[in-house]
């Protein structure tokens, strides 16, 4: 099993999910219920959560990567499952950086969302590195800068964003919160700072939202 500080060339390029989650015993469960140690993970240690005005109580995060395949498969879904969240559930999502290349890409997202085109960017980004005949890495500035510019943004300027230090501070609360949840693969859910799974251990991306379907449950339950 691959450490998620130490993805090799080889794993990136075959787009496969890495985890490592912790070994609990599954809790007492109705039938069909998702179980502790074996669909999520239970944290020892809660991570913090964010909760931006009182009508939000339930934190959910989704950690990604772009260069993932399985993140950008899994992208649809998401948008459509966030759509259908209750109004009491709070969305956000965290880029990983686990490693230097993960780290680029990191803080591309959050330069995007500091210039204010996430929005209308993000998708774009997926498509240019997954799903274009002529696949980016978006590794260099120069690369990077073209993209931006081809995609109708300020390549120069979105370049000079990623390395702010508004950039630089949003992306280490990113890898913090990632240890925090002590996320090892990607994508993974993550629930009110108590508990995460992932499509490893819920077993398809499809089971994975409706396990954090059930941790909304168990949180609004207190």
């Amino acid at each position: 099993m691959s450490n998620r500080r130490d993805f090799s060339r080889q794993i990136v390029a075959a787009g496969a999910v890495l985890a490592t989650p912790q070994v609990l015993l599954a809790q007492t469960a109705p039938a069909g219920a998702p179980l502790e140690g074996q669909h999520f993970v239970r944290l020892s240690t809660p991570a913090s959560v964010s909760l931006p005005s009182p009508d939000k109580k339930i934190d959910v995060v989704e950690f990604f990567w772009y260069g993932c395949p399985h993140c950008n498969s899994f992208e649809p879904m998401l948008e459509g499952w966030v759509k259908r969240l209750p109004a009491d559930v709070s969305f956000r999502r965290v880029h990983v950086g686990f490693g230097a290349q993960h780290q680029i890409h990191q803080k591309l997202y959050y330069a995007l969302e500091e210039m204010g085109v996430l929005a209308t960017m993000h998708r774009k980004v997926f498509a240019a590195m997954h799903a274009s005949s002529n696949r980016r890495q978006l590794i260099s500035d120069s690369d990077i800068s073209a993209f931006g510019t081809e995609s109708g943004i300020d390549g120069a300027k979105l370049v000079a964003t990623m390395k702010s230090f508004g950039v630089n501070t949003k992306a280490a609360r990113a890898r913090q919160l990632t240890d925090a949840y002590k996320i090892d693969g990607v994508p993974a859910l993550g629930v009110q700072g108590r508990w995460f799974t992932s499509g490893s251990l819920a077993g398809s991306l499809e089971r994975m939202v409706a396990v954090a379907d059930f941790l909304i449950g168990r949180a609004r339950g207190g």
